[in-house]
């Protein structure tokens, strides 16, 4: 009878032997193969799962090497004795409560999840035209370069210092590839106390709001601006002050605020680059009015601009920009992985923050990108994926003109990694959105960048780095008939 518990869904994409060693595992641990009795034999489960008895062979064998199972000479393989009762202890059932449960609603200090954020459907990827930004073409990843990063790091030549706790302290040979190849680029000079690793950009201003925000505080913003942003200051029910975007990026008011949040590499959401003069104004303005600046640069390693201006704290002669970036957006979002260049001050107490929170990003992952930007293949990925970001821009850019003339872009995108676009005013970009979706075409709706109690509804932006490139005219295409459907 044992024989027919077990069945294996096979994946295409994984390897045969790691399918049949889960299915084995999640039958052992479950609890399925009673103590003192053979487990079905290679050949047997070789010719249920309709794969290789070497499959099998290697499988088991490499069970009765960890401990799972035992070998007996012309008897089979059977469990090991520590696992005769296993599976008897999982309940399957949620034990019955005895008193009223805890009323969590009334304990809350925040409720993050009722802030407005900006989502993506989950099975976004199984659409055919998905024009979603922030994600990559996974078939980018430099996965052999990588994989040698690993090799390198788990090849057992080095001293494994990475399975160390480093308490509160980053890898320092990640820190001065930041240092001296990284930030040149962005025309920033920065000392290693002056850098500290993040979970990503939005990790960096967690720890900024709760470092130096309050109640009391006063934080300039872009509007419309990067939602997610806005979300974290609030956590310290900070007081957010929109300011409007133009040509040139921010526009500065009469009134001054105590920070100023800004995305002048490509502005979210619009793609506008903060011109010189702005910028010359923003940090005068602050200057005289002893505010700070928080730069976030979240695309300065995937913005494909040629010749980009440098960094607003290249500029920066009195210290009051804080400086936050991304190592992994142009390579994988996923890796999570970020810097902040600021004061010493701030970065000593930003890093006993980090520690009360997670001790500090994973050393492995630290260790694995630090050898990926010495050997090169980090600049070598950004270049290909430059070249490639270009010619997708320019061809959603030729679709757009062609199939969608009355959709206005915001100052061009200036190749930005999204197009911010208007419709006319009697469009409503909710009811394209959804009807859009419907036809197989992914868009986001642009209300939600907005901070105006009724923020304009005829924005949408559009992103070309998840669609396939051959799918990018078909997908406008289908995008016309369903504007022309509402017009």
């Amino acid at each position: 009878m044992i024989r027919h518990l077990l069945h294996v869904n096979f994946d295409g994409q994984r390897g045969l032997q790691e399918q049949v060693r889960e299915s084995l595992i999640n039958a052992i641990l479950s609890g399925i193969f009673p103590a003192d009795t053979p487990l079905p034999s290679c050949r047997q489960l070789a010719g249920q799962l309709n794969v290789s008895r070497n499959t099998t062979a290697l499988v088991f064998e490499s069970l009765v090497n960890e401990g799972y199972l035992v070998s007996r000479p012309r008897s089979g393989y059977y469990l090991h004795p520590d696992y005769y009762h296993a599976g008897q202890n999982v309940s399957q059932t949620a034990p019955e409560c005895e008193s009223a449960a805890p009323r969590w609603g009334n304990r809350l200090q925040i409720t993050p999840s009722q802030q407005e954020s900006i989502l993506k459907p989950a099975g976004w990827m199984h659409y055919r035209y998905p024009f979603i930004y922030g994600q990559p073409d996974t078939q980018q990843f430099p996965l052999a370069f990588w994989r040698a990063a690993a090799n390198w790091l788990h090849g057992g030549v080095r001293d494994p210092s990475w399975v160390i706790d480093h308490i509160d302290q980053d890898v320092p040979m990640l820190v001065e590839q930041i240092r001296t190849r990284v930030l040149p680029k962005r025309g920033i000079v920065a000392a290693p106390d002056e850098i500290l690793i993040t979970l990503g950009s939005q990790n960096a201003l967690y720890l900024l709001t709760r470092l130096l925000m309050s109640r009391q505080t006063r934080v300039a913003v872009e509007n419309p601006g990067f939602r997610e942003a806005i979300n974290t200051f609030l956590l310290n029910d900070t007081h957010i002050v929109p300011h409007p975007v133009d040509e040139e990026g921010i526009v500065l008011g009469e009134t001054p605020c105590d920070y100023y949040y800004v995305t002048p590499g490509h502005q979210v959401p619009t793609g506008v680059t903060m011109s010189k003069a702005r910028r010359v104004q923003l940090l005068e303005y602050a200057t005289r009015h002893d505010a700070v600046i928080i730069e976030d640069d979240y695309d300065s390693e995937s913005n494909f601009t040629q010749n980009p201006l440098p960094a607003l704290k290249a500029s920066d002669r009195s210290g009051r920009v804080i400086y936050v970036s991304s190592l992994s957006k142009a390579l994988s979002p996923g890796l999570r992985l970020g810097f902040m260049v600021a004061a010493p001050e701030i970065i000593d107490e930003a890093r006993a923050l980090r520690r009360l929170v997670y001790r500090h990003p994973p050393t492995n992952i630290q260790y694995q990108m630090a050898h990926f930007l010495a050997q090169g293949h980090y600049e070598t990925h950004l270049r290909r994926y430059h070249e490639d970001s270009a010619r997708r821009w320019d061809t959603l850019h030729n679709a757009l003109q062609t199939f969608l003339p009355d959709c206005k872009t915001f100052g061009g995108s200036e190749h930005a990694n999204a197009f911010w676009l208007s419709t006319p005013k009697h469009i409503s970009t909710q009811q394209l959105t959804w009807r859009a979706a419907h036809a197989g075409v992914l868009i986001e709706p642009g209300a939600r960048h907005f901070l105006d109690d009724a923020p304009p509804d005829n924005y949408f932006r559009m992103g070309f780095h998840a669609i396939n490139p051959d799918a990018i005219v078909p997908g406008v295409e289908v995008l016309r008939g369903q504007l022309e459907q509402i017009g």
